[in-house]
């Protein structure tokens, strides 16, 4: 559906929409289909041509699910869980489109979503009580409710390096590959990054290209995904009741089976700790080695059992010493940054057309238009790709220029870093809502539970209010503050604060460093949300049309 400018629903000088949703990713999609299923009026604004969100953005050869496909979707309609057969145990980037192009159609949310259409500004008029959103094709839409939908990995870390504008060859980025493909074949190629899209795309690249060089700046943790077909075995097991697997996954942390052995690595003698490690370094999948003791993400003694198990297989796999050790981290505790799963990273460097380039020790001074230069040469390059992630979590609603209260901007708002109240509001900006917003779990849980959990709170919101004729909901600083320290407090509880890594902030220039997700686990996260709403939303302000918000500070304790 492509709607001509500033006509349609919510168009200036039309009836306001009740909601608009920004993104037609997961979050997105399954926002459509609820709150039309509420009976809301609503849009939905996109800047790709097709739904998918950063499944769609992101093509790179080895683009694949780090969660297993039978948890890696939708669990709000049963019939859709069983109706859809995931060909292998982790999905690859196709696949996921196919399954986010069946729920399209299988719900009909074409019709209330507008592609190529990026959202650029949302103001809130106080007086009114809505927001005005505008968009790159030329809209502006009127609505009581924005809820964005963007995603926590969807801006992209654009490129800076000296000389770029002037490369000769081409470059493209793991986080935009273009539809059309790159073609590798017999190139010269060069891979900066070696985050999870690096890992997954370098072992691919390297068997399609002449040569790959592979520029590093911090070496990574990543286990063998040992990905293969469905196991029927398995796959009947969970089918056989598909909800009560869902319903057991939500009752662990991260929203996925747990792993869970012993309460701590020192609960097993060494050689009963190494056999339960390289039992999950066979298995595979993503969490594994980090997650079977409870203590290895708050115990630096216990974390370093699992990064030496790993450090050691990657001196086993890896043939040359120096390659394995600037490989192996060192500096931070595993699974501080984001834990990669890959298939035959590691043994990628053991081939004759691969090299590794330590950027820490031979840092890139810049682009040239043959390829690029360090301190020790020049390395003529066909094809440079970037593999430098994303501005995560709150890069995508910055970029929105979204303007609250009086007129302050969310970039204001969030100067010293983002300040939200469980992720889902901020105070000073009425009726937005962030769907797996900062201060949630999003990031470190299966999304699509987190997506779900979200999506289902903020209707259930908006249902309370339209049922009591009601036309505004706030956050309070008071209870904002108040979260945003027991989000830092359970953190601090951790190792995670210990990694510069993109969780904290540290791959952007200049944004604060701030822990962005809520450590807490799912179930408890999702019983303080269910309590907060039971208990007459504590900590937020609601009023009806006509009426000041009252605006007494009504302080949440950390519980």
């Amino acid at each position: 559906m492509e709607p001509s400018n500033n006509t349609g629903a919510g168009a200036q000088g039309s009836a306001p929409l009740d909601v608009v949703i920004v993104g037609a990713g997961f979050a997105g999609l399954y926002a459509v289909h609820k709150y039309r299923g509420l009976g809301f009026s609503l849009r939905a604004f996109e800047a790709a041509p097709e739904p998918g969100g950063t499944w769609w953005w992101n093509g790179y050869p080895g683009a694949r699910c780090d969660v297993e496909s039978l948890d890696y979707c939708y669990g709000f309609d049963e019939g859709l869980m069983n109706e859809w057969k995931w060909s292998e145990r982790f999905a690859t980037q196709p696949e996921i489109l196919r399954y986010v192009e069946h729920v399209v159609e299988r719900f009909d949310l074409r019709r209330d979503i507008t592609f190529n259409a990026r959202v650029t500004s949302a103001v809130w008029d106080d007086a009114a009580n809505l927001w005005t959103v505008g968009t790159s094709n030329g809209e502006r839409v009127r609505t009581r409710f924005l809820v964005t939908a963007a995603g926590c990995l969807s801006l992209p870390n654009t490129p800076n390096f000296p000389g770029l504008s002037g490369f000769k060859g081409k470059w493209c980025q793991t986080s935009a590959w273009p539809k059309e493909g790159v073609d590798l074949r017999g190139k010269r190629v060069a891979v900066i990054g070696t985050g999870s899209s690096g890992i997954q795309a370098i072992p691919v690249i390297a068997e399609q290209a002449a040569h790959l060089t592979v520029f590093q700046r911090t070496p990574q943790f990543t286990l063998p995904q040992v990905n293969r077909p469905i196991d029927p075995e398995y796959e009947a097991k969970v089918r056989a009741d598909y909800m009560a697997h869902r319903q057991r996954n939500l009752k662990n942390p991260a929203g996925t089976p747990r792993l869970l052995i012993a309460d701590s690595a020192f609960d097993l003698t060494e050689e009963e700790r190494n056999a339960a490690y390289e039992k999950k370094w066979r298995s595979g999948g993503a969490g594994g080695i980090s997650a079977i003791f409870g203590d290895c993400m708050k115990n630096l003694a216990a974390n370093d059992t699992a990064a030496e198990f790993v450090r050691a297989k990657i001196r086993e796999i890896v043939q040359d010493p120096d390659v394995a050790e600037a490989l192996s981290p060192r500096d931070y505790p595993i699974a501080t940054k984001r834990i990669c799963i890959d298939t035959d990273y590691y043994a990628t460097f053991n081939r004759p057309n691969v090299r590794l380039v330590d950027m820490r020790v031979t840092p890139i001074e810049q682009i040239t238009p043959e390829g690029i230069k360090t301190p020790a040469e020049e390395i003529p390059f066909d094809v440079i790709v970037f593999a430098t992630g994303f501005d995560a979590v709150t890069g995508p609603l910055l970029a929105m220029n979204i303007q609250g209260v009086g007129g302050r901007t969310l970039k204001e708002a969030w100067a010293d870093g983002p300040h939200t109240y469980l992720g889902l509001m901020v105070a000073g900006f009425p009726n937005l809502l962030t769907v797996t917003g900062p201060g949630s779990p999003s990031i470190l849980i299966n999304v699509i539970v987190a997506i779900e959990q979200h999506v289902n709170w903020i209707g259930d919101t908006m249902v309370h209010m339209r049922e009591h004729g009601l036309s505004r909901i706030e956050t309070d600083e008071a209870a904002q503050e108040a979260w945003g320290e027991e989000v830092r407090d359970v953190a601090n509880q951790t190792l995670f604060p210990l990694a510069k890594s993109w969780y904290n902030g540290d791959n952007i220039e200049g944004k604060p460093r701030v822990f962005l997700a809520y450590v807490g686990g799912y179930p408890t996260y999702a019983e303080r949300c269910e309590k907060i709403a039971k208990d007459g939303y504590t900590g937020f302000h609601l009023s009806a049309p006509g009426h000041a918000p009252a605006r007494e500070a009504r302080r949440t304790e950390p519980a």
